[in-house]
């Protein structure tokens, strides 16, 4: 009993801490307070203080994960309902991912290695625009750090989130489809999320670009780490 009480509050205060935090960003719009942001930090500080374990508040939370897939799987309605905006352009669509794709992982790999990090750090960031179950999948088999992959997918994530829409504004990208595939493209669900709120055609397209993104991920990573590091 003791044990279903832990694990009751210790999903019950990651809502209420997000939830708190979706709010606090609702009436502020300022991009540092994002809730995902202000959750993982509050939760950090939380088990630090408390010596619970990462484990522990895994099984504990557990749900979430369960339920996050099906949030990504709703998207699928939402790309049904903007299907006329992929219709006729399924050309651009995957040559826009596949560019994305190739020019993520050149980037981080070829920043990490100016800066002398090693194989198992190039292999653990290289799929750092997917989400954490397809990069951890991918970066595991060719040696790369779990826990690397997942912290470094998270902050690419909550910086495109912060800082995706500027940059589009800054370099003159308004179509719409084009903000949803770079987001998606660059900040998976968490780019996404941003998505969703700027319009249904932007989160459609976001949408359906974290799909092909891990799939293009999925083919090139090994190649990159076969033929260029």
């Amino acid at each position: 009993m003791d044990i279903l009480l832990s694990d009751l509050f210790l999903l019950t205060l990651t809502v209420a801490l997000y939830c708190g935090g979706q709010v606090l960003y609702r009436l502020t719009r300022t991009p540092l307070l994002h809730p995902v942001l202000l959750t993982f930090l509050a939760m950090i500080a939380f088990l630090k203080l408390t010596g619970i374990d990462y484990e522990r508040y895994r099984e504990a939370t557990s749900i979430l994960d369960f339920v996050l897939g099906m949030s990504v799987v709703a998207l699928g309605y939402l790309m049904y309902e903007q299907s006329e905006h992929i219709r006729g352009n399924v050309t651009a669509i995957l040559g826009a991912v596949v560019t994305g794709c190739v020019v993520g992982i050149g980037s981080v790999v070829g920043i990490a290695v100016a800066m002398g990090a090693d194989r198992t750090i190039l292999t653990s960031i290289a799929p750092k625009s997917v989400t954490v179950p397809i990069a951890v999948s991918v970066a595991e088999p060719l040696g790369g750090i779990a826990a690397v992959t997942s912290v470094v997918v998270f902050l690419v994530g909550i910086f495109g989130s912060i800082a995706g829409v500027w940059i589009l504004d800054l370099c003159g990208v308004r179509l719409p489809q084009a903000r949803g595939l770079a987001l998606g493209s660059a900040a998976h669900g968490i780019g996404t999320a941003r998505a969703v709120e700027m319009g249904a055609v932007e989160g459609a397209l976001s949408g359906l670009a974290i799909a092909l993104m891990g799939i293009a991920t999925a083919l090139a990573a090994p190649l990159f780490e076969k033929f260029v590091y």
